[in-house]
């Protein structure tokens, strides 16, 4: 009904072509415009001024030889002022793009290894964008932005990476196992180590202990019993000592048998024996 009284409505965001007699007039901008067709005058078509986005899959080869399809993400826009040029020139514009997107795709990463694509990815998007500027910048169109959304190897050279990678992390687990291993059987080591070493001082301790005792004990029975000499008393201790031993080895229900010769000479060379033993630790303490 509007066009038909030579009335049109551009919407918000929009701009609309207007022809006189199949000449290009004017662009029109958002709001209500008159079109008397009567004198020749039409409305060509619209123009959206928003941003678009078209995603690009190219594949290409790596320098090793790798086949990898990469995924690019254009945003793109026509431009108000130059919105005859974006409307006329360009019959596709989406097709215009996507060739653009390969040759640069194409001509930059068979120059890299895989790995290098996935580092310089930004400056692959980089170097898009900026032939892009060049190229679509003469038809009307600004690139807002350009970006390396996905790179996508081969399934099997997916599989081996992955497989790659795992081995070095499970290389890596093993170390830290082993390395951790080492330091408990070291701090294992040095706290064996410290315990003999204590219990050695206690042994050492105690032996002392027993001969500081019985050299007491000597000298208070030689002092006390007139007549006595230091063997003498020495024996007598001694044989006692055997005998509290013997007695308290058959009086544990849980010890077990100890033989030993026994007679009164045998006993004579167990006093001897002790005493010796003991004579040969304070000589090692000393």
């Amino acid at each position: 009904m509007g066009q038909s009284l030579g009335c049109i409505q551009v919407e918000q965001s929009n701009v609309a072509v207007k022809e006189h007699f199949g000449k290009f007039d004017d662009v029109l901008q958002p709001g209500c415009h008159c079109l008397p067709w009567c004198l020749g005058y039409r409305l060509a078509g619209q123009l959206s001024l928003r941003v678009n986005q078209l995603d690009v899959r190219c594949e290409t080869k790596t320098k090793d030889n790798v086949f990898v399809t990469v995924v690019a993400s254009i945003q793109y826009r026509a431009l108000s002022e130059k919105a005859a040029d974006a409307f006329y020139k360009l019959s596709n514009t989406k097709q215009q793009i996507q060739a653009y997107v390969f040759d640069v795709i194409r001509a930059s990463v068979p120059k890299l290894q895989l790995d290098d694509v996935f580092v310089q990815k930004n400056d692959i998007a980089k170097g898009v964008e900026e032939e892009l500027e060049k190229a679509m910048s003469g038809y009307g169109f600004e690139i807002v932005q350009t970006l390396i959304v996905d790179i996508e190897p081969d399934q099997h050279v997916k599989r081996s990476m992955n497989e790659i990678n795992a081995a070095a992390r499970m290389r890596v687990a093993a170390n830290e196992k082993a390395e951790g291993e080492k330091i408990l059987q070291i701090k294992r080591a040095e706290g064996e180590a410290e315990s003999k070493y204590l219990s050695g001082l206690g042994i050492a301790r105690q032996r002392q202990a027993i001969v500081d005792g019985l050299r007491d004990s000597v000298l208070a029975f030689s002092e006390n019993v007139p007549g006595t000499s230091a063997k003498e008393v020495m024996d007598m201790v001694l044989l006692t000592q055997y005998f509290d031993t013997m007695k308290d080895i058959g009086a544990s229900s849980k010890s077990n048998a100890v033989f030993l010769p026994h007679g009164p000479g045998a006993v004579k060379d167990i006093a001897s024996q002790i005493r010796e033993g003991l004579l040969q630790a304070e000589s090692v303490q000393a």
